[in-house]
């Protein structure tokens, strides 16, 4: 079952140049139902641009509140992902109350950015995120079903969506560099693909390695958020 079965689709998909990393053996692997991993990269890896004042020792209490609400977010959006997954391979019961408690942390993100970049830019990024889900959700049920052919575009739409992302907030805040950005955004479609990977193949422990890496990973990159939004916006911050 995918999340576009019982929510409303976004009215088009947006497209853009795929990223190139070499995954299209594990696409076709996801589509066999096997237990390939996506990356062999060390997920928790952190861009240094992007993340090089995220614990800085002078961290105000404005700073602490900010980074620990977005790790929260972030958490929520790998948690409710994997719960997602895990209840769509199984086609549970609460399959569709779990899809729309993760579309509904999209919005939540959206919202967050909101207050610092205006509403305009919490809905865009809202709905750069509910695609990034919905895409994620028709890959899974193409791999579920075998078909590669669908697995393939799924993930052409993924990898521009990621792109889209990666793009808006780096033109929002110059602290966040396109390629850093890019980067994590990477690291997490790879982590994800690994962890649907492995719960398809019922491969549990590689299932829940992958989890680990992207739940670590998704950590440092809600850090490198916060630390942009503190550098672009100090008086915000001031104690």
């Amino acid at each position: 079952m995918s999340i576009a079965a019982t929510t409303v689709v976004a009215e088009t998909t947006r497209r853009a140049k795929p990223i190139r990393r070499g995954l299209l053996a594990t696409v076709i692997g996801l589509a066999l139902v096997t237990a390939a991993c996506g990356s062999e990269d060390d997920p928790t890896a952190a861009p240094a641009a992007a993340n090089e004042h995220s614990h800085d020792g002078d961290e105000t209490s404005a700073a602490v509140e900010l980074r620990q609400d977005m790790r929260k977010l972030w958490e929520d959006h790998v948690t409710w992902t994997r719960l997602y997954i895990v209840s769509a391979v199984a086609d549970l019961p609460d399959t569709d109350a779990t899809a729309a408690r993760l579309l509904q942390n999209q919005a939540d993100i959206g919202d967050a950015i909101a207050g610092f970049y205006g509403s305009e830019a919490g809905t865009q990024l809202t709905d750069l995120l509910r695609e990034h889900i919905l895409v994620a959700a028709d890959l899974l049920a193409a791999a579920k079903a075998g078909d590669t052919a669908a697995v393939e575009q799924q993930q052409a739409a993924w990898d521009a969506n990621a792109v889209e992302i990666a793009e808006f907030l780096a033109a929002a805040n110059p602290a966040w560099p396109v390629e850093a950005l890019t980067d994590m955004m990477r690291e997490h479609l790879d982590g994800t693909l690994a962890e649907a990977t492995a719960r398809l193949g019922g491969d549990w422990d590689a299932d829940i390695a992958a989890y680990d890496r992207v739940h670590t990973h998704i950590l440092t990159m809600a850090d490198a958020l916060t630390a942009g939004i503190v550098q672009q916006f100090p008086d915000r911050f001031e104690n």
